[in-house]
């Protein structure tokens, strides 16, 4: 069972030494730099960034970053949304369904609203990253035909 869980001082060291394996290391920044990001975000942002360890049976196994946009601030589409703007399972846990499990708690609990309505979910992924490809398109996400910084953009309507 797939669980999300704040980062605190606790996991905090936990969290940032998940690694990806080395040919996957230029998809995703590292969990340093994306918790450093959420902190400018709760300081500077009306509605600050979701992140999460994620566990599976009390281990650790990765992390995840969802935000919320207004429709004025989506830069993909005309509409309210969320994101998933990083997204990782470190190297010693992949290939056994963490990655499926983990993307369906997190359309659940972007299912609750935790920060607004939205319409759809954005995520993005390099054209090169196969899995991520695959793993997004079983879950309903299509291709918007937009880059971002060279990434593919996807989206599923909620």
């Amino acid at each position: 069972m797939i669980e999300f869980q704040k980062v605190t001082w606790k996991n905090f060291q936990e969290c940032i030494k998940l690694e990806l394996k080395e040919e996957q290391k230029n998809y995703v920044a590292s969990n340093l730099y994306s918790l450093a990001q959420s902190y400018v975000a709760l300081l500077n942002d009306d509605l600050p960034a979701m992140t999460f360890a994620i566990y599976a049976e009390e281990k650790m196994v990765g992390f995840i970053m969802m935000y919320h946009e207004t429709a004025e601030e989506n830069e993909f589409g005309d509409e309210a949304c969320y994101g998933i703007l990083r997204f990782m399972i470190d190297k010693r846990h992949q290939g056994q369904g963490y990655g499926k499990a983990a993307l369906a708690k997190a359309l659940a609990y972007i299912m609750t609203y935790p920060q607004g309505e939205a319409a759809s979910v954005y995520i993005s992924y390099a054209p090169e990253n196969e899995a991520a490809k695959n793993l997004y398109k079983s879950f309903g996400f299509h291709e918007t035909g937009q880059l971002i910084e060279g990434e593919t953009v996807v989206k599923k309507v909620l």
